[in-house]
């Protein structure tokens, strides 16, 4: 349902060292005393005629303006008017670096971030008194240019949320006074060079979100010049690093270290203890294992944030056992915590995070864990244990609005009335009963933006007090015991993504207010017993559905022509209802079940990030999951629910012919048109949905001949033309004769595999007349067939005498009369056949 997104902040040391660097070359960038220097206003402006700005926001670099200490951007030094400072992040520029740059001879803090670029120039190596370099967040690609090694006077470089490939260039140690390096977020290959390790005051390395490989314990070991004993935060995460975790201690001065989502293995080295200055440890998403003892924690007395997610770790300390250390972020995601509760989180007062999901705990909540909880929570997650117990209704108020999933627990009672002062509540799969008049507690309600209490035990109606929430997105009652009608006010949730009201024995008509969630992605009002008519407006107003759910209703009317306008509906299901009319054969403008294939295989709910102190922003994703009948059996999909494409309109009233419209929505994975009274033959065309994994005709009135086409949908893995009129030899293909014959049964003029042999091996073909006959046309096998049975009674019994007299002719035409005979018979049912199938025509 959920993933978090993990980087480092240094914004504040950024500005603490650009500050240090202004106050050491005396920079400014109002009231300069100075003039700037010719030539070097000459060299912006030549810079300037490379770039393309949005909104023309240098429009203050002009030759009429001689002052360009004063344009936007550039800083000059108060006493000698040099230009030490060229700043234009954010400037949405494209173009190219000119070398005009070269005549700043000063220049010492360079800043292009967040701009369009594409190419790192080599000549920035010769820019010799920068002292700061920032090119993040372009579009740069191709090699870090060695020359780079040249800038002996750089402090930071910072080349980030680039695509940046090949290797980290080995010339870094002649840059002795480097302190922060940042290649975070690029395609960078190989390995670490040992050039990093003897950067004597290297204190911060972002190396995360590439694609390094090797060892872990190389890289340690590359690091392991002068520059263990300055380097404050190493931070590798999300690439291919492989082997055990060796013995990190010897990087003395480390405070944080993140290694998530890498390929690591083996146990947490005991040795991890000894590195007392930790504040940050995350080895989150790897292949580790085993336990995690006291000894491991023992002196990590400055530990604040504490991320072992994802691995195959088991911590269980003994019940009295008392933290050396106050942590604030708990991530302990799919470790092994239980049976009982963790005692030991008692004594963490200060969280703001915490996330023990699919722990293994299966322990009633201990009386003094809500009380713990300060108002300062940001996020809470215990989902999918065994937790059990009631929650008190606590005085509790948070200061923000926390993301609490109790989900898939064994909690049960009233759920507390502080709950509703969240930005997610996510309590279902519980026990949980009673009304749902918590949600009405507050005048206004400016947080709660997912709210998921399905499948509980929760009774009354649905509250009429929704117009309190102004920002919710996603709202999911489904499987309880509710009743009553769907209230007005849900109609003023303008911000609504996803209604599911499955299963909660509502009843009336869906209320026309709802036109106004223009925003909703996903209504799923299913399995209930709502009336009336499918409002038009549904597909008039809410043009963005990507899933429409009414199945298992008592709706009655025609299928609204207005549907056919959502181009980006992917799931109809519109089945068991009372609905009349024909299929409306402007369901081929349903375009994105023409596509084939899909951009995304989830369908995503808009997503909620906020931001913890120290970690950086931890981004929530939610993403749709809906029930769906498929093949005769309700399966979830959640993770490829943007790639499902499926039309079902069984069991209800619908007539006339299946239009050939259909053929159009090329990629449709499931149809199903079963019981209902549809007539005709099955569309030549059907050959064209060659996406069709799942097709159920059934019980139908349809007739004629299976379409040759069918032979060509070669993923097909469900068939249902059971119980019709069809007729013919179905047509052959490795697909069609591998379902059994109940597939086809209730058919009884079809033959062919997997049915009985057609007659003659081939089935007699019906004549094509241009599609109508007279009934000239239908009578004349009969007329043929009658005559011939007189013309041979009267030469019977012309002969019959003579025969009767020549013993040795009898005895030779009784043996022409048996094979005659048997030729009459097998004519005969040809005949009849043939006249049976141009009376189906007919009709």
């Amino acid at each position: 349902m959920r993933g978090g997104g993990l980087h480092f902040h240094f914004h504040l040391w950024l500005v603490f060292l650009f500050a240090l660097t202004a106050a050491s070359f005396g920079l400014g960038v109002e009231n300069q005393s100075v003039r700037c220097i010719a030539a070097e206003r000459r060299a912006l402006l030549d810079f300037k005629k490379g770039l393309t700005v949005v909104e023309n926001r240098l429009v203050s670099w002009t030759s009429e303006e001689e002052e360009c200490c004063n344009w936007i951007g550039v800083g000059c030094d108060n006493s000698t008017g040099h230009v030490v400072k060229l700043d234009l992040d954010a400037m949405f520029t494209t173009g190219e670096i000119g070398s005009s740059l070269l005549e700043l001879k000063h220049l010492s803090y360079l800043d292009l971030s967040s701009n369009h670029f594409h190419k790192i120039p080599d000549f920035i190596g010769s820019l010799s008194e920068l002292t700061y370099l920032d090119l993040s967040g372009n579009s740069f690609t191709g090699f870090i240019p060695h020359q780079l090694g040249n800038l002996s006077r750089l402090l930071c470089l910072d080349f980030s949320r680039n695509s940046l490939s090949s290797f980290i260039p080995i010339s870094f140690d002649n840059m002795p006074a480097l302190q922060r390096i940042n290649f975070e977020g690029n395609n960078l290959e190989g390995g670490i060079p040992k050039s990093l390790g003897n950067i004597c005051n290297l204190k911060e390395l972002n190396l995360n979100d590439n694609k390094l490989s090797g060892s872990l314990g190389v890289v340690v070991k590359n690091l392991s010049g002068c520059a263990k004993d300055s380097l404050e935060a190493l931070n590798l995460a999300r690439n291919r690093l492989t082997g055990a975790l060796p013995d990190l201690s010897i990087l003395s001065s480390l405070r944080k270290l993140s290694l998530s989502g890498n390929q690591l293995e083996g146990p947490l080295p005991v040795s991890i203890g000894k590195m007392s200055q930790l504040v940050l440890l995350d080895v989150s998403s790897n292949s580790l294992h085993g336990d995690i003892s006291e000894a491991h924690l023992f002196n990590l007395t400055k530990l604040q944030k504490l991320l072992i997610s994802f691995n195959s770790f088991s911590f269980n300390p003994s019940s009295d056992w008392i933290p050396p250390f106050q942590l604030d972020y708990i991530d302990m995601r799919s470790c092994s915590l239980g049976p009982q509760f963790p005692s030991w989180l008692r004594w963490q007062t200060t969280l703001s995070y915490l996330d023990i999901s699919h722990s293994n705990i299966n322990d009633a909540s201990p009386d003094w864990f809500l009380n713990i909880l300060p108002s300062s929570l940001n996020y809470l997650n215990l989902s999918s244990n065994k937790i059990s117990g009631s929650i008190p209704n606590l005085p509790l108020k948070f200061g923000g609005f926390p993301l609490i999933d109790l989900s898939s627990n064994l909690f049960h009672g009233l759920i507390p009335l502080f709950f509703s002062n969240s930005m997610v509540l996510d309590l279902s799969n519980n026990m949980f009963s009673g009304p749902l008049s918590f949600l009405c507690t507050t005048t206004m309600n400016i947080g709660l933006n997912y709210l998921d209490l399905s499948n509980n035990l929760l009774s009354g109606e649905i509250p009429d007090c929704w117009n309190k929430y102004m920002i919710l997105t996603a709202i999911n009652l489904e499987n309880n015991d509710l009743s009553g009608i769907i209230p007005n006010s849900l109609g003023s949730l303008q911000t609504l993504e996803s209604l599911r009201l499955r299963n909660t024995s509502l009843y009336g008509e869906i209320p026309q207010s709802l036109e106004n969630c223009t925003a909703l992605k996903l209504l799923d009002l299913g399995d209930n017993k709502l009336t009336g008519i499918i409002p038009p407006w549904i597909g008039e107003r809410l043009d963005g559905l990507n899933v429409l759910r009414l199945r298992s209703n008592e709706f009655h009317g025609n299928i609204p022509s207005t549907l056919c306008r959502q181009q980006l509906l992917q799931v109809l299901d519109l089945s068991l209802n009372n609905i009349s009319g024909d299929i409306p054969s402007c369901l081929n403008n349903l375009t994105a079940m023409a596509h084939l294939g899909s951009s995304m295989a989830l369908i995503p709910l808009a997503g909620i990030t906020y931001t913890v102190d120290f970690i950086g922003a931890i981004g929530i994703n939610f993403h749709e999951h809906l029930l769906v009948v498929w093949k005769g059996f309700e399966r979830e999909y959640g993770n490829t629910l943007g790639l499902l494409k499926s039309i079902d309109l069984s069991c209800n009233k619908l007539s006339g012919k299946i239009p050939r419209e259909l053929a159009s929505l090329q990629g449709l994975i499931n149809l199903n048109l079963s019981r209902n009274m549809l007539r005709g033959s099955i569309i030549r065309e059907i050959g064209q949905l060659k996406s069709l994994d799942s097709l159920d005709l059934s019980t139908n009135n349809l007739s004629g001949e299976i379409p040759e086409s069918m032979s060509g949908l070669s993923f097909l893995s469900m068939l249902d033309f059971s119980n019709n009129n069809l007729f013919g030899k179905i047509p052959s293909s490795t697909q069609l004769q591998s379902f059994n014959a109940t597939s086809y049964s209730g058919n009884p003029g079809l033959c062919g595999e997997p049915l009985r042999k057609c007659p003659g091996g081939e089935p007699p073909k019906v004549p094509n007349n241009g599609g109508n006959e007279g009934d000239e046309g239908l009578f004349e096998p009969l007329w043929f067939f009658i005559g011939m049975i007189i013309g041979f009674l009267i030469g019977f019994w012309g002969i019959f005498g003579s025969l009767v007299i020549n013993r040795s002719w009898r005895h030779k035409y009784f043996q022409l009369v048996s094979k005659l005979t048997d030729w009459i018979k097998l004519t005969m049912a040809l005949m009849m056949v043939k006249l049976q199938r141009k009376l189906r025509l007919k009709e």
